[in-house]
Protein backbone atom coordinates (compact mmCIF):
# COMPACT_ATOMS: atom_id res chain seq x y z
CA UNK A 1 0.00 0.00 0.00
CA UNK A 2 1.45 3.37 -0.93
CA UNK A 3 1.56 6.14 1.61
CA UNK A 4 0.51 9.60 0.57
CA UNK A 5 3.10 12.35 1.00
CA UNK A 6 2.65 14.51 4.05
CA UNK A 7 3.56 17.88 5.44
CA UNK A 8 6.57 17.86 7.70
CA UNK A 9 6.43 21.21 9.39
CA UNK A 10 4.53 20.89 12.70
CA UNK A 11 3.32 23.70 14.82
CA UNK A 12 5.25 23.99 18.10
CA UNK A 13 7.88 26.51 17.08
CA UNK A 14 9.81 29.52 18.38
CA UNK A 15 8.28 32.88 17.75
CA UNK A 16 10.40 33.60 14.69
CA UNK A 17 12.78 30.80 13.60
CA UNK A 18 16.12 32.50 12.88
CA UNK A 19 14.89 35.89 11.70
CA UNK A 20 14.39 38.60 14.27
CA UNK A 21 10.83 39.88 14.32
CA UNK A 22 10.58 43.47 13.11
CA UNK A 23 9.06 46.00 15.38
CA UNK A 24 5.60 47.17 14.46
CA UNK A 25 5.15 49.91 17.02
CA UNK A 26 3.30 52.32 14.70
CA UNK A 27 0.50 49.84 14.05
CA UNK A 28 0.19 48.75 17.68
CA UNK A 29 0.43 52.41 18.73
CA UNK A 30 -2.54 53.15 16.48
CA UNK A 31 -4.42 50.24 18.03
CA UNK A 32 -3.61 51.61 21.49
CA UNK A 33 -4.87 55.07 20.60
CA UNK A 34 -8.18 53.70 19.31
CA UNK A 35 -8.43 51.44 22.33
CA UNK A 36 -7.84 54.22 24.85
CA UNK A 37 -10.16 56.57 22.97
CA UNK A 38 -12.96 53.97 23.00
CA UNK A 39 -12.41 53.16 26.65
CA UNK A 40 -12.31 56.89 27.51
CA UNK A 41 -15.62 57.56 25.76
CA UNK A 42 -17.28 54.57 27.40
CA UNK A 43 -15.87 55.54 30.81
CA UNK A 44 -17.19 59.10 30.37
CA UNK A 45 -20.62 57.74 29.47
CA UNK A 46 -20.48 55.46 32.50
CA UNK A 47 -19.69 58.35 34.85
CA UNK A 48 -22.33 60.55 33.19
CA UNK A 49 -24.87 57.78 33.51
CA UNK A 50 -24.07 57.34 37.19
CA UNK A 51 -24.40 61.08 37.78
CA UNK A 52 -27.70 61.40 35.94
CA UNK A 53 -29.08 58.31 37.66
CA UNK A 54 -28.34 59.77 41.09
CA UNK A 55 -29.80 63.11 40.01
CA UNK A 56 -32.94 61.49 38.58
CA UNK A 57 -33.40 59.38 41.70
CA UNK A 58 -33.05 62.49 43.88
CA UNK A 59 -35.46 64.50 41.73
CA UNK A 60 -37.96 61.64 41.88
CA UNK A 61 -37.72 61.64 45.69
CA UNK A 62 -38.14 65.43 45.79
CA UNK A 63 -41.19 65.19 43.52
CA UNK A 64 -42.70 62.55 45.81
CA UNK A 65 -42.17 64.70 48.88
CA UNK A 66 -43.72 67.69 47.11
CA UNK A 67 -46.77 65.68 46.00
CA UNK A 68 -47.10 64.15 49.49
CA UNK A 69 -47.04 67.65 51.06
CA UNK A 70 -49.63 68.90 48.57
CA UNK A 71 -51.80 65.88 49.27
CA UNK A 72 -51.49 66.48 53.02
CA UNK A 73 -52.62 70.10 52.63
CA UNK A 74 -55.62 69.04 50.56
CA UNK A 75 -56.70 66.32 53.01
CA UNK A 76 -56.32 68.67 56.00
CA UNK A 77 -58.43 71.26 54.19
CA UNK A 78 -61.09 68.60 53.62
CA UNK A 79 -60.96 67.68 57.29
CA UNK A 80 -60.07 64.10 56.61
CA UNK A 81 -56.79 64.28 58.56
CA UNK A 82 -55.33 66.56 61.18
CA UNK A 83 -51.60 65.94 60.67
CA UNK A 84 -48.82 64.17 58.81
CA UNK A 85 -48.99 61.09 61.04
CA UNK A 86 -52.42 60.24 59.60
CA UNK A 87 -51.36 60.73 55.96
CA UNK A 88 -49.82 57.28 55.58
CA UNK A 89 -53.19 55.67 56.31
CA UNK A 90 -54.92 57.32 53.36
CA UNK A 91 -55.56 55.53 50.05
CA UNK A 92 -54.32 58.47 47.99
CA UNK A 93 -50.99 58.42 49.82
CA UNK A 94 -50.61 54.65 49.32
CA UNK A 95 -51.21 55.11 45.59
CA UNK A 96 -48.70 57.97 45.47
CA UNK A 97 -46.12 55.92 47.40
CA UNK A 98 -46.59 52.91 45.12
CA UNK A 99 -46.11 55.10 42.09
CA UNK A 100 -42.93 56.59 43.58
CA UNK A 101 -41.48 53.15 44.43
CA UNK A 102 -42.18 51.93 40.90
CA UNK A 103 -40.46 54.95 39.35
CA UNK A 104 -37.48 54.65 41.72
CA UNK A 105 -37.12 50.97 40.85
CA UNK A 106 -37.35 51.81 37.16
CA UNK A 107 -34.58 54.42 37.47
CA UNK A 108 -32.31 52.01 39.36
CA UNK A 109 -33.05 49.14 36.96
CA UNK A 110 -32.35 51.15 33.81
CA UNK A 111 -29.20 52.61 35.35
CA UNK A 112 -27.99 49.12 36.28
CA UNK A 113 -28.67 47.71 32.80
CA UNK A 114 -26.90 50.61 31.09
CA UNK A 115 -23.94 50.42 33.46
CA UNK A 116 -23.55 46.69 32.86
CA UNK A 117 -23.81 47.31 29.11
CA UNK A 118 -21.11 49.97 29.20
CA UNK A 119 -18.88 47.82 31.39
CA UNK A 120 -19.40 45.00 28.90
CA UNK A 121 -18.42 47.40 26.14
CA UNK A 122 -15.13 48.14 27.88
CA UNK A 123 -14.50 44.41 28.27
CA UNK A 124 -15.25 43.73 24.59
CA UNK A 125 -13.01 46.59 23.45
CA UNK A 126 -10.12 45.20 25.49
CA UNK A 127 -10.82 41.66 24.30
CA UNK A 128 -10.96 42.73 20.66
CA UNK A 129 -7.74 44.66 21.08
CA UNK A 130 -5.94 41.67 22.59
CA UNK A 131 -7.24 39.38 19.83
CA UNK A 132 -6.20 41.83 17.14
CA UNK A 133 -2.72 42.21 18.58
CA UNK A 134 -2.36 38.44 18.98
CA UNK A 135 -3.55 37.78 15.43
CA UNK A 136 -1.25 40.46 14.01
CA UNK A 137 1.72 39.07 15.95
CA UNK A 138 1.02 35.49 14.86
CA UNK A 139 0.57 36.47 11.24
CA UNK A 140 3.78 38.51 11.34
CA UNK A 141 5.65 35.55 12.81
CA UNK A 142 4.10 33.29 10.20
CA UNK A 143 5.25 35.54 7.37
CA UNK A 144 8.75 35.63 8.82
CA UNK A 145 8.75 31.86 9.23
CA UNK A 146 7.40 31.14 5.76
CA UNK A 147 9.93 33.53 4.25
CA UNK A 148 12.75 31.67 5.95
CA UNK A 149 11.27 28.28 5.07
CA UNK A 150 11.13 29.30 1.40
CA UNK A 151 14.52 31.00 1.19
CA UNK A 152 16.55 28.22 2.82
CA UNK A 153 15.65 25.36 0.43
CA UNK A 154 15.71 27.67 -2.59
CA UNK A 155 19.21 28.80 -1.63
CA UNK A 156 20.29 25.19 -1.20
CA UNK A 157 18.90 24.17 -4.59
CA UNK A 158 20.49 27.20 -6.27
CA UNK A 159 23.87 26.48 -4.70
CA UNK A 160 23.75 22.83 -5.80
CA UNK A 161 22.83 23.75 -9.38
CA UNK A 162 25.45 26.50 -9.62
CA UNK A 163 28.13 24.17 -8.30
CA UNK A 164 27.27 21.47 -10.83
CA UNK A 165 27.20 24.04 -13.61
CA UNK A 166 30.50 25.77 -12.86
CA UNK A 167 32.65 22.87 -11.67
CA UNK A 168 33.64 19.50 -12.99
CA UNK A 169 32.60 17.10 -10.25
CA UNK A 170 33.31 13.48 -9.59
CA UNK A 171 30.37 11.12 -9.36
CA UNK A 172 30.17 10.95 -5.51
CA UNK A 173 30.12 14.76 -5.22
CA UNK A 174 27.55 15.06 -8.00
CA UNK A 175 25.42 12.47 -6.22
CA UNK A 176 25.61 14.35 -2.91
CA UNK A 177 24.62 17.62 -4.55
CA UNK A 178 21.75 15.93 -6.38
CA UNK A 179 20.51 14.32 -3.17
CA UNK A 180 20.75 17.67 -1.40
CA UNK A 181 18.74 19.44 -4.12
CA UNK A 182 16.12 16.68 -4.09
CA UNK A 183 15.88 16.91 -0.30
CA UNK A 184 15.34 20.67 -0.45
CA UNK A 185 12.77 20.20 -3.22
CA UNK A 186 10.93 17.71 -1.00
CA UNK A 187 11.03 20.26 1.81
CA UNK A 188 9.44 22.87 -0.45
CA UNK A 189 6.82 20.38 -1.59
CA UNK A 190 5.93 19.56 2.00
CA UNK A 191 5.66 23.25 2.83
CA UNK A 192 3.29 23.87 -0.09
CA UNK A 193 1.21 20.85 0.95
CA UNK A 194 1.02 22.27 4.48
CA UNK A 195 -0.26 25.58 3.17
CA UNK A 196 -2.77 24.00 0.79
CA UNK A 197 -4.11 21.60 3.40
CA UNK A 198 -4.35 24.41 5.95
CA UNK A 199 -6.36 26.53 3.52
CA UNK A 200 -8.61 23.57 2.72
CA UNK A 201 -9.19 22.88 6.42
CA UNK A 202 -10.45 26.43 6.85
CA UNK A 203 -13.07 26.10 4.14
CA UNK A 204 -14.04 22.83 2.49
CA UNK A 205 -12.07 19.89 3.86
CA UNK A 206 -14.03 16.66 3.88
CA UNK A 207 -12.27 13.35 4.63
CA UNK A 208 -12.06 11.15 1.52
CA UNK A 209 -12.73 7.82 3.20
CA UNK A 210 -10.85 4.79 1.89
CA UNK A 211 -9.65 1.48 3.38
CA UNK A 212 -6.41 2.04 5.28
CA UNK A 213 -4.09 -0.25 7.21
CA UNK A 214 -2.79 1.84 10.10
CA UNK A 215 -0.23 -0.83 10.97
CA UNK A 216 1.27 -0.58 7.47
CA UNK A 217 1.21 3.21 7.60
CA UNK A 218 2.97 3.13 10.97
CA UNK A 219 5.69 0.76 9.71
CA UNK A 220 6.22 2.88 6.61
CA UNK A 221 6.62 6.05 8.65
CA UNK A 222 8.98 4.47 11.17
CA UNK A 223 11.16 3.15 8.35
CA UNK A 224 11.14 6.52 6.63
CA UNK A 225 12.02 8.45 9.80
CA UNK A 226 14.73 5.95 10.78
CA UNK A 227 16.45 6.54 7.45
CA UNK A 228 16.04 10.29 7.65
CA UNK A 229 17.17 10.57 11.29
CA UNK A 230 19.54 7.66 11.99
CA UNK A 231 20.63 9.22 15.29
CA UNK A 232 17.11 8.83 16.74
CA UNK A 233 15.81 5.51 18.10
CA UNK A 234 12.34 5.03 16.58
CA UNK A 235 10.07 2.36 18.03
CA UNK A 236 6.80 0.96 16.67
CA UNK A 237 4.35 -0.64 19.08
CA UNK A 238 1.37 -2.36 17.44
CA UNK A 239 -1.28 -4.05 19.55
CA UNK A 240 -2.30 -6.29 16.67
CA UNK A 241 -1.11 -7.25 13.21
CA UNK A 242 -3.31 -4.82 11.31
CA UNK A 243 -5.79 -2.02 11.85
CA UNK A 244 -8.03 -1.79 8.79
CA UNK A 245 -10.15 1.34 8.95
CA UNK A 246 -12.01 3.75 6.70
CA UNK A 247 -10.26 7.11 6.75
CA UNK A 248 -8.69 9.82 4.61
CA UNK A 249 -5.28 8.44 3.63
CA UNK A 250 -3.73 11.84 2.93
CA UNK A 251 -5.08 13.31 6.16
CA UNK A 252 -4.03 10.40 8.41
CA UNK A 253 -0.54 10.32 6.87
CA UNK A 254 -0.30 14.06 7.41
CA UNK A 255 -1.25 13.63 11.06
CA UNK A 256 1.31 10.89 11.76
CA UNK A 257 4.04 12.58 9.72
CA UNK A 258 3.56 15.94 11.41
CA UNK A 259 3.61 14.44 14.89
CA UNK A 260 6.75 12.37 14.22
CA UNK A 261 8.56 15.35 12.72
CA UNK A 262 7.40 17.45 15.64
CA UNK A 263 8.84 14.93 18.09
CA UNK A 264 12.21 14.97 16.30
CA UNK A 265 12.25 18.74 16.08
CA UNK A 266 11.89 19.11 19.83
CA UNK A 267 13.82 16.04 20.88
CA UNK A 268 16.56 18.16 22.49
CA UNK A 269 18.98 15.82 24.21
CA UNK A 270 16.49 12.96 23.99
CA UNK A 271 16.96 10.06 21.58
CA UNK A 272 13.73 8.07 21.64
CA UNK A 273 10.47 8.45 19.69
CA UNK A 274 7.70 5.84 19.83
CA UNK A 275 4.60 5.33 17.71
CA UNK A 276 1.90 3.12 19.24
CA UNK A 277 -1.39 2.00 17.69
CA UNK A 278 -4.00 0.01 19.56
CA UNK A 279 -7.72 -0.71 19.51
CA UNK A 280 -9.82 0.09 22.57
CA UNK A 281 -13.44 -0.87 22.24
CA UNK A 282 -14.79 0.81 19.14
CA UNK A 283 -11.98 3.38 18.98
CA UNK A 284 -8.49 3.40 17.51
CA UNK A 285 -5.81 5.06 19.65
CA UNK A 286 -2.59 6.44 18.18
CA UNK A 287 0.11 7.73 20.52
CA UNK A 288 3.40 9.38 19.58
CA UNK A 289 5.73 9.89 22.52
CA UNK A 290 9.23 11.24 22.94
CA UNK A 291 11.77 11.99 25.65
CA UNK A 292 12.46 15.51 24.42
CA UNK A 293 11.91 19.01 25.73
CA UNK A 294 8.21 18.63 26.48
CA UNK A 295 5.59 21.38 26.46
CA UNK A 296 4.95 23.76 29.35
CA UNK A 297 1.49 23.53 30.93
CA UNK A 298 0.63 27.12 30.00
CA UNK A 299 1.33 26.35 26.32
CA UNK A 300 -0.70 23.14 26.04
CA UNK A 301 -4.01 24.89 25.46
CA UNK A 302 -2.62 26.95 22.58
CA UNK A 303 -0.26 24.72 20.61
CA UNK A 304 -3.05 23.60 18.27
CA UNK A 305 -3.90 27.20 17.31
CA UNK A 306 -3.12 28.26 13.77
CA UNK A 307 0.26 30.01 13.42
CA UNK A 308 0.98 29.59 17.13
CA UNK A 309 4.61 28.97 17.98
CA UNK A 310 6.10 28.41 21.40
CA UNK A 311 8.52 31.18 22.29
CA UNK A 312 10.86 29.73 24.91
CA UNK A 313 14.61 29.83 24.46
CA UNK A 314 14.94 26.06 24.07
CA UNK A 315 12.89 26.06 20.86
CA UNK A 316 13.37 29.54 19.45
CA UNK A 317 15.80 28.41 16.70
CA UNK A 318 13.64 25.59 15.35
CA UNK A 319 12.14 25.68 11.88
CA UNK A 320 8.44 25.71 11.16
CA UNK A 321 5.41 27.69 10.10
CA UNK A 322 3.02 27.18 13.01
CA UNK A 323 0.67 25.02 10.90
CA UNK A 324 1.58 21.41 11.68
CA UNK A 325 -0.30 20.84 14.94
CA UNK A 326 -3.17 22.97 13.68
CA UNK A 327 -3.44 20.58 10.72
CA UNK A 328 -3.25 17.57 13.06
CA UNK A 329 -6.07 18.87 15.24
CA UNK A 330 -8.32 19.86 12.35
CA UNK A 331 -7.87 16.58 10.46
CA UNK A 332 -8.54 14.49 13.57
CA UNK A 333 -11.64 16.55 14.40
CA UNK A 334 -12.88 16.18 10.80
CA UNK A 335 -12.76 12.41 11.39
CA UNK A 336 -14.83 12.82 14.56
CA UNK A 337 -11.85 12.18 16.83
CA UNK A 338 -9.86 14.08 19.42
CA UNK A 339 -6.22 14.82 20.15
CA UNK A 340 -4.58 15.74 23.42
CA UNK A 341 -1.11 16.30 24.76
CA UNK A 342 0.23 15.14 28.10
CA UNK A 343 3.59 14.87 29.80
CA UNK A 344 5.71 11.80 29.23
CA UNK A 345 7.59 10.14 32.07
CA UNK A 346 10.26 11.02 33.05
CA UNK A 347 10.42 13.74 30.37
CA UNK A 348 9.02 14.65 26.99
CA UNK A 349 5.52 14.68 25.56
CA UNK A 350 2.82 12.26 24.46
CA UNK A 351 0.37 13.18 21.71
CA UNK A 352 -2.65 10.92 22.03
CA UNK A 353 -5.21 10.60 19.23
CA UNK A 354 -8.57 8.87 19.56
CA UNK A 355 -10.38 8.01 16.32
CA UNK A 356 -13.93 6.62 16.68
CA UNK A 357 -13.73 3.98 13.99
CA UNK A 358 -16.42 1.61 15.18
CA UNK A 359 -16.13 -1.08 12.50
CA UNK A 360 -13.10 -2.52 10.75
CA UNK A 361 -13.23 -2.78 7.01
Amino acid sequence: MSVAPTATHPAIDGTAATIAAPRSRPRFSQFNKLRYLSIGIIAYLLIALLWWSVLLYTKNADAFEAKAALLEIGLVAEGRITGREQLAQQTEYATLKEQYDRQALMVLGEALVLMVSLAGGIYLVNKSYRQEVSAARQQRNFLLSITHELKSPLAGIQLALQTMRKRVLDEPMRQRLTDSALSETSRLTNLVEDLLLSAKLDTQYEPNLEPLDLALIGRTWIERMSIKYPEIDFKLDLDGSEFAVLADGYGINSVIGNLLENAVKYIGEGRHVALAVCERGSDIHIEISDDGLGVADEEKSRIFDKFYRVGNEDTRSTKGTGLGLYIVNQVVRAHGGSVEIRDNSPRGSVFAICLPFGENT
